[in-house]
């Protein structure tokens, strides 16, 4: 059976890797190890009876990032051999937006994207972080425990892309819940995809009514002339890709710095920054673990394996950074440059600086508030969502000396 032509057919390169198994969550390394016995592109199920290859060869990776003349986003031939019902489709399927788009269009709407996100200045950026914990903190500061996945990273990312978008904080729930199920690609994917949909056509609705000081506005002013379904499907896109990785870029740095004592007083002491441990999870432990999905536009041999059109090439970002510490282990690595978190080409991200200051930010706040936040299980014991995409803890209970906010909620 042709792979081109049915979601379920195998070519015969090797046995799929299972990524949507427990296991998977468990130790991804031990997968990404299977991937690459297959060579530089290995061969996957990313959910029962949806495969894909996976490139874990960094050279492999920049060549399919960087070339647009053989490699496509546009899903919708895979898309029409896949069950609407499929669990991933949520995160898989084309929508007119900067992330499935090719050539010219893609070009447009990254251009609307940039424009109105370079409207958001730093210091008000850092102000509605700052604004998000303290709301959050207020919540579970006097009890002296919290979970920080349920309780701080995930809904402090609702609150602060509610806010950018231009929503108030009371929907704010709504869009961590749509979000943290449909990137899962679980039973309740489709549901959840269902939910969020809602969520943002009810956020465009409000903004062509009465616009604000928000991204969503911005959009639809935007000269470039979107109509209000493309601003629709480009805040669709813009909100999921900022709302759940991000939130896993903090849970796993925020483990990582307190899991060690040590690392975590060099931080709290401002002997060392919080970029350093943030930069750590994206060459080590990248939320986005495996993505950057694309097809290819015709039969073809990559890198000693024969690509079919119409099946998903999957880059993981995972494997890249897995691998590369592996064979540098010890060495001294200049800032990003030893890791592939943003994507390259056409289709890197669009803004890093910006993701890279809610990050940065968001634990500077939290542990000025908490200086004494102290795991409850040690790091080797915590526990990882299941799914193909995400490398995302399941929770992080801390304890730490009860504290309320003031009032004002600004704090030097």
């Amino acid at each position: 059976m042709n792979p081109a032509g049915s979601a379920g057919a195998v070519p015969a390169i090797s046995a799929p890797v299972r990524l949507w198994e427990d296991g998977f969550a468990v130790d991804p390394h031990a997968y990404y190890e299977i991937l690459r016995s297959q060579g530089p592109v290995g061969w996957a199920e990313l959910a029962p009876g949806i495969f894909a290859y996976v490139v874990v060869d960094r050279r492999a990776a920049l060549d399919l990032l960087h070339d647009t003349e053989i490699w496509s986003h546009d899903p919708r031939p895979w898309e029409a051999t896949v069950s609407e019902d499929s669990p991933i489709l949520g995160m898989m399927r084309w929508r007119p937006n900067i992330l499935f788009a090719d050539g010219q269009a893609h070009i447009r709407y990254r251009r609307t994207l940039v424009d109105a996100v370079s409207l958001v200045e730093p210091h008000d950026l850092r102000e509605r972080v700052h604004r998000a914990v303290d709301i959050l903190v207020s919540r579970f500061g006097p009890r002296g425990s919290a979970d920080l996945v349920s309780e701080f990273c995930r809904p402090l990312m609702g609150l602060i892309f509610n806010n950018l978008f231009g929503l108030p904080d009371s929907e704010s729930d709504r869009l961590t819940d749509s979000m943290a199920q449909m990137i899962e690609g679980t039973e309740r994917a489709a549901q959840a995809e269902v939910e969020y949909g809602k969520y943002v056509l009810e956020l465009i609705a409000a903004k062509l009514t009465e616009r604000g000081d928000d991204l969503t506005s911005w959009l639809l002013d935007h000269p470039l002339g979107l109509t209000p379904e493309e601003v629709t499907w480009q805040v669709f896109m813009t909100l999921g890709a900022g709302h759940e990785p991000t939130a896993n870029l903090v849970s796993n740095a925020l483990s990582r710095i307190l899991g060690n004592p040590a690392y975590y007083t060099t931080l709290t002491s401002g002997s060392r920054p919080v970029m350093d441990a943030v930069v750590e999870v994206l060459r080590y432990e990248t939320p986005l673990a495996n993505y950057g999905i694309h097809y290819a536009r015709r039969p073809l041999s990559f890198h000693g394996v024969w690509i079919q059109a119409a099946v998903p090439v999957v880059v993981s970002y995972g494997a890249l950074a897995y691998f590369a510490e592996k064979e540098s282990r010890g060495a001294h690595h200049p800032g990003d440059a030893s890791h592939l978190s943003w994507s390259a080409g056409a289709h890197a991200c669009p803004v890093k600086q910006h993701t890279l200051l809610i990050a940065t930010e968001a634990i500077e706040r939290l542990t000025q508030w908490l200086p004494d936040l102290d795991p409850v299980i040690p790091r080797e014991r915590l526990t990882w969502r299941p799914g193909p995409f995400h490398r995302s803890l399941t929770q992080f209970p801390v304890r730490f000396t009860a504290r309320t906010p003031d009032q004002s909620g600004e704090r030097e």
